[in-house]
């Protein structure tokens, strides 16, 4: 049986952290940035956990 592959989009999105929760970047900062507040903006640079609920499909596609 030839080996499994992991999704190529997911590995770039997400990151497992050492405790295997499951991180990633929040969404909103591409375009329209001009009517953003400050405040609004910098909150999004920062990144987040994925929900529980998704974590274990996350998980299976980086066979990890």
């Amino acid at each position: 049986m030839p080996k499994m592959k992991s999704v190529g989009s997911a590995k770039k999105r997400f990151k497992v952290t050492a405790t295997g929760k499951v991180k990633r970047k929040k969404s909103g900062m591409r375009h329209n940035l001009g009517h953003k507040s400050a405040k609004r903006k910098r909150n999004l640079q920062h990144k987040t956990l994925v929900a529980p609920t998704h974590e274990a499909t996350i998980k299976q596609m980086l066979l990890a």
